[in-house]
């Protein structure tokens, strides 16, 4: 089993606004097994079929390990030359080897000859909080409590766990915007379909189509529930999502028909447009700032 089956975790909500549909979000390897190969994009060293060596210190952090107030120890093996470091929105690329601490070697990204990429708010939270402790170039040894692990997962690996990271490279979106001062319920502006969507124009386009029910469309948007609480961003991921329309929640497919390329809406979408109360899924209504990029 690769670390990549085991490191990503599932965003609270949904990763898409379809619940069925397929994006051309980042990958996420836990639930799209590709993912699990070698990506071409990755940078390339010489593949070796030897475990690596655990280093002599892996039982538990040393006198000259840092911890942090979570319990994460971490010592910096060499420096890099950058200046920043990667936030929790980041995507990362890096190298990395981990062991049990009884030296056991479960995963290496060396030994496969490829780096990995993966967004910092996906992983584990040793790696959530550690990799942002990182500049690029950096190549740091954490030691990751179970609590900030696999938390006894069924098939991960258990206890505390010991990694050797390098930061290759990390790129950080913009961050999302924040939760609109109407996102309580339609404003009074807002219009209302007979099916019970509201909706409001934020910004026209200059496209003159309209998508069709079966169309595939690329979008970038934000969700909130009523609350104001963001479940959900392509922009938070950088990169826009796209997928049919007649794979995705109702009020979407009814909402984005109504656009043109270019078009930025806002739409307030009752719960049986939405999840239908579904296990796992943002409840009640939903409020999504959509902007139709392009009709493929």
């Amino acid at each position: 089993m690769t670390l990549l089956s085991l490191l990503m975790m599932t965003l609270i909500g949904c990763d898409e606004p379809a619940g069925e549909a397929t994006t051309n979000e980042a990958e996420t390897p836990a639930e799209n097994t590709e993912a699990e190969k070698p990506r071409d994009d990755a940078k390339a060293v010489p593949a070796t079929t030897e475990n690596i060596p655990a280093p002599a210190d892996v039982a538990a952090p040393p006198a000259d390990a840092s911890k942090t107030e979570s319990g994460l120890a971490y010592k910096v093996l060499s420096a890099g030359t950058g200046a920043e470091h990667p936030s929790e929105l980041s995507s990362v690329e890096v190298h990395y080897t981990g062991w049990t601490t009884d030296g056991e070697m479960f995963d290496s990204s060396v030994v496969r000859g490829r780096t990995t990429k993966f967004p910092l708010n996906r992983v584990i939270s040793g790696w959530t909080e550690g990799l942002q402790l990182m500049k690029k170039g950096d190549k740091t040894r954490f030691w990751i409590p179970e609590e900030l692990a696999y938390q006894g997962r069924p098939g991960a690996p258990a206890g505390m766990l010991v990694f050797d990271v390098e930061l290759v490279d990390f790129n950080t979106p913009p961050a999302p915007p924040e939760a609109p001062a109407d996102v309580a319920a339609p404003s009074a502006d807002a219009t209302t379909t007979a099916s019970g969507l509201a909706y409001k124009v934020i910004k026209k386009g200059e496209g003159t189509d309209h998508p069709g029910e079966t169309s595939k469309v690329s979008v970038h948007y934000t969700g909130w529930t009523t609350d104001g609480k963001m479940f959900d961003s392509s922009i938070s991921r950088g990169q826009p999502a796209t997928f049919p329309l007649n794979r995705v929640i109702a009020g979407w497919t009814e909402g984005v028909q109504l656009m043109v390329p270019g078009d930025s809406y806002r739409f307030w979408i009752p719960e049986e447009m939405a999840y239908k109360g579904s296990p796992g899924k943002p409840a009640g209504m939903l409020v999504f700032d959509v902007e139709l990029l392009e009709i493929q």
